[in-house]
C-alpha cells in the first residue's frame, strides 16, 4: 500500500522559479469524506484515480492508478463541483523537489507549495520564498477547496 508524507506551505513572495513549464490539471472528487477521498485527475493526455485515507500527522495512505482519458472525462462529470483547476510547477531546492500549485477559477489567487518526504522526520531546507506552513489547515486540502473555494473565504 502506498504512503504519502507531505508538507504544504503558502508562498511569501513570487520569487520562485519553476524548472520548466507547468502542467495544467483538472481534478475532481467523487468522495470528499475525510476518511477516504476519491479523486480523478486529468493532466494532458494522462488520467489517474487516487484514493487517500485520513491523515495521521502529515502521513496518509495513498493508492493511485492510471485510468483511460475517456473514463476520466466521464468521471469528472460525476464529481463534486467546482473542479480543481491548477497549474503545477516543479522547483528543485537543495536537492529536494517542491511542487508549486497555482490555482485558477474558483480558487484563483491561491498558490501553495508542497514537498513529499520519504519520512516525517526527513530534514529539508526551506526556500526563501516559502511562507507559513498550512499542512494541518484542512481549508487548503484540494478536496475542501472544492467545497469552499478560496475566493469565498
Amino acid at each position: 500500500m502506498g504512503t504519502e508524507i507531505e508538507r504544504k506551505y503558502l508562498l511569501k513572495s513570487g520569487e520562485w522559479q519553476p524548472n520548466g513549464p507547468g502542467r495544467r490539471m483538472a481534478q475532481g472528487y467523487l468522495s470528499r469524506d475525510p476518511d477516504r477521498t476519491v479523486r480523478v485527475r486529468l493532466v494532458g493526455d494522462e488520467a489517474f484515480m487516487t484514493v487517500k485515507s485520513r491523515r495521521t500527522g502529515i502521513t496518509r495512505t495513498e493508492i493511485e492508478f492510471p485510468i483511460t482519458l475517456e473514463h476520466a472525462r466521464d468521471l469528472l462529470l460525476l464529481c463534486h463541483q467546482p473542479l480543481i483547476d491548477k497549474t503545477r510547477h516543479q522547483v528543485v531546492h537543495e536537492g529536494m523537489l517542491w511542487e508549486v500549485d497555482v490555482f485558477h477559477g474558483a480558487n484563483d489567487g491561491l498558490v501553495v507549495a508542497e514537498i513529499e518526504l520519504p519520512a516525517e522526520d526527513t530534514p529539508f531546507a526551506l526556500p526563501e520564498w516559502i511562507g507559513e506552513e498550512v499542512s494541518h489547515d484542512m481549508r487548503y486540502t484540494n478536496s475542501n477547496l472544492c467545497a469552499v473555494p478560496f475566493r469565498e473565504w
